[in-house]
């Protein structure tokens, strides 16, 4: 049989389901696409078994339909310098020898069986449905990323947490010593309801999303989830087990509030972090009237920096720890100029939140302290 379609278009598609697949999987047949040919469309499907990622685009012409597989990283390093053209792809399916034709030359690949590839039933009917709009799917998602865990042991603590509620949806990430909770009002459930996304599908939305501009739709349940987009399907199996009480651990009683020029605030912690310890990046900020000082040392290398930044600050002098590297994070992920750092004292965690919050969103993160030898 052959199928002739645009290059630039299959390589592109193959490019956006390649990342499921593993670089050593246990199952030699996912190291292929499995390409299924019916009328006028490809559906091409990619897996590691627990993530399926499935995209479809029309083909110019076929003279039948079937199916089959090819190996993943051939076929794309292969495709990777053809320009823009038609490729006729001719299968023959009785010794699976694939040739691809194009302007100045050809390649061939031997394929699989598609009878071969596991395929993850999935019965979307007694799932739960919620809709998001892609822009605030990729917000929950990327500013959260960062703050997940990697716990064998606590396996709930690595994915984020979407806690769907009536009055808007919580995206929830933490490692135990930083914390993330994005609420975006303008996502409702009809009831309440939750799932944990492993980090690997939400690596692959993020690289996804920028380009969906329909709501995209989440069926989940216990164990599965399928993510429709307008041109690709994501089923991938959810994180099981109980999400910590993520509010219970965020202090409501700060009564020391400063605010800070964002960007200017990173800035000093960067450099301050070079001359800090290596083992614990720790970093001192020094609270007074209307200033901070920044500052770190390594005892080890005989450095140590301070710097003193401008702020809004109006109470008692406190001192506090946190660790350098956890804070850029926090600052990289927050939106706005400003941000606004709640404060107990130096044994109870600060909130930063941004002080101009993007619309229909309310972002808060948390950072542990570290203790200071002082």
């Amino acid at each position: 049989m052959k199928f002739v379609l645009s290059s630039t278009t299959l390589f592109t598609r193959l490019q956006s389901i390649g990342r499921v697949i593993n670089s050593k999987s246990p199952i030699p047949i996912l190291d292929c696409f499995l390409f299924e040919i019916k009328d006028k469309t490809l559906t091409i499907t990619a897996s590691d078994s627990e993530t399926t990622l499935i995209t479809w685009l029309d083909i110019i012409d076929n003279d039948s339909d079937a199916s089959f597989c090819i190996n993943a990283r051939t076929l794309q390093e292969s495709m990777k310098e053809i320009a823009e053209q038609p490729i006729e792809f001719e299968i023959n399916l009785d010794n699976m020898e694939i040739t691809a034709n194009y302007q100045n030359g050809h390649f061939n690949i031997v394929g699989q069986n598609a009878d071969e590839y596991p395929i993850m039933p999935i019965n979307e009917e007694d799932m739960e449905t919620v809709l998001f709009q892609p822009e605030a799917l990729l917000s929950g998602i990327s500013h959260c990323t960062f703050a997940t865990g990697n716990d064998e042991i606590r396996q709930v603590m690595n994915g984020i947490y979407f806690d769907i509620q009536p009055d808007g949806v919580y995206f929830v990430a933490t490692d135990g010593r930083k914390l993330v909770r994005i609420k975006n009002t303008s996502i409702q459930g009809n009831a309440p309801s939750n799932f944990i996304l492993p980090p690997k599908p939400a690596s692959l939305l993020k690289n996804l999303l920028p380009k969906e501009s329909n709501d995209v739709k989440i069926n989940f349940n216990q164990r599965n989830a399928v993510i429709h987009l307008e041109s690709a399907k994501l089923i991938c199996r959810l994180i099981e087990g109980r999400y910590p009480n993520y509010n219970s651990v965020i202090p409501t009683q700060n009564p020391y509030h400063v605010t800070v020029d964002r960007q200017a605030f990173l800035s000093t912690i960067k450099r301050i972090l070079v001359f800090s310890s290596q083992s614990s990046a720790l970093v001192k900020l020094h609270l007074e009237d209307n200033k901070i000082i920044v500052s770190g040392q390594d005892f080890d290398f005989s450095t140590s920096a301070e710097e003193m930044l401008p702020c809004s600050y109006q109470g008692n002098v406190i001192n506090i720890g946190f660790s350098g590297t956890f804070l850029v994070d926090i600052l990289n992920n927050l939106v706005g100029d400003n941000v606004l750092i709640e404060l107990a004292d130096p044994s109870r965690a600060g909130v930063l939140v941004p002080v101009e919050q993007n619309e229909n969103e309310e972002m808060l993160m948390l950072l542990m302290p570290m203790m200071l030898n002082e």
